[in-house]
């Protein structure tokens, strides 16, 4: 079997990375001709164009930034599906709007290219050890017969219905995530200005209900001040208005979603979007005129 994978950025080029050392045989393509050198020196190929990819590969992984991006490399010119013959799977591991996954998925199934839209959450540590939450949609056999594959890069793979069930599975990771990474600066601000040490409130917390993996893992880098990026605020933003969109479209109110992205919105505009989403911290900071420290 042999893979074609696209798109080498802060998560693809770690997922790609563990398709190898599982001993698939993968040819990579991305703009970055730095990332695609490093694919080659650990044992991939090379390709030119998605048609180029397509034309040789049984099965496409897509990790690209937003539902443009995957629509153009999937159905536009020298494409996916221009190279792309009956029966080949495309698998979009990208965060894109739900309905742009069915959107793609119905121009490629036209020409019997099959897809799952399978988005991932965990971020850059959990792409390097090949632990990520993979949420899937499309049909249940396809989703089996990629399931070996996908479990290579991943610590749980989860079918969750049809196309397009994958990228709502994912936003609502998205929600709960940004959510929590607001209530626990909240919380970490206000255990500072009250001069107590918010290292000490975290140990004291973290075993109770307020623990979280989202605790354990950001906690940390605002506490150290390591705001380089995991996921980035531009990323989230990103997910945030897909997230919204969708819900406008199907008739769901989330207010909390829409002031959270209302704070990230204001972090960009002051140069923190390339920054990990814990900086979210930073906005409560601003207000409160504090810093949360060790």
């Amino acid at each position: 079997m042999k893979i074609g994978f696209i798109g080498l950025g802060i998560m693809g080029k770690p997922m790609s990375k563990n398709l190898l050392k599982a001993g698939y045989s993968l040819v990579v393509l991305d703009n970055n001709p730095v990332a695609v050198a490093e694919l080659v020196a650990a044992g991939a190929e090379k390709a030119d164009s998605p048609k180029a990819i397509a034309a040789q590969s049984d099965i496409i992984i897509t990790m690209l930034p937003n539902s443009p991006q995957v629509k153009e490399v999937a159905l536009g010119q020298n494409g996916i599906l221009e190279g792309a013959r009956e029966g080949t799977i495309l698998i979009d591991m990208s965060s894109i709007a739900p309905l742009a996954s069915r959107e793609v998925s119905e121009a490629l199934a036209a020409k019997k290219v099959i897809m799952l839209d399978a988005p991932v959450s965990g971020g850059e540590p959990k792409a390097i050890d090949g632990t990520l939450s993979v949420m899937v949609g499309g049909d249940k056999a396809v989703f089996d017969q990629c399931y070996e594959v996908m479990k290579c890069m991943a610590g749980s793979v989860v079918h969750t219905g049809d196309i397009g069930a994958g990228n709502v599975t994912k936003l609502a990771n998205q929600v709960i995530v940004a959510l929590n990474i607001a209530a626990m600066s909240e919380a970490l601000v206000l255990a500072t200005k009250a001069g107590v040490d918010p290292d000490l409130v975290f140990q004291a917390i973290r075993g109770g209900l307020a623990g979280s993996t989202v605790l354990e893992a950001k906690a940390p880098m605002v506490m150290d001040r390591n705001f380089k990026p995991g996921f980035r605020i531009d990323l989230h933003i990103k997910d945030l208005a897909n997230a919204l969109d969708t819900s406008h479209s199907v008739g769901a109110q989330l207010p909390l979603t829409a002031m959270v992205m209302e704070m990230m919105q204001a972090l960009k505009a002051d140069g923190h979007g390339q920054s990990d989403h814990s900086a979210l911290a930073r906005y409560y900071e601003n207000l409160a005129k504090v810093e949360v420290t060790r």
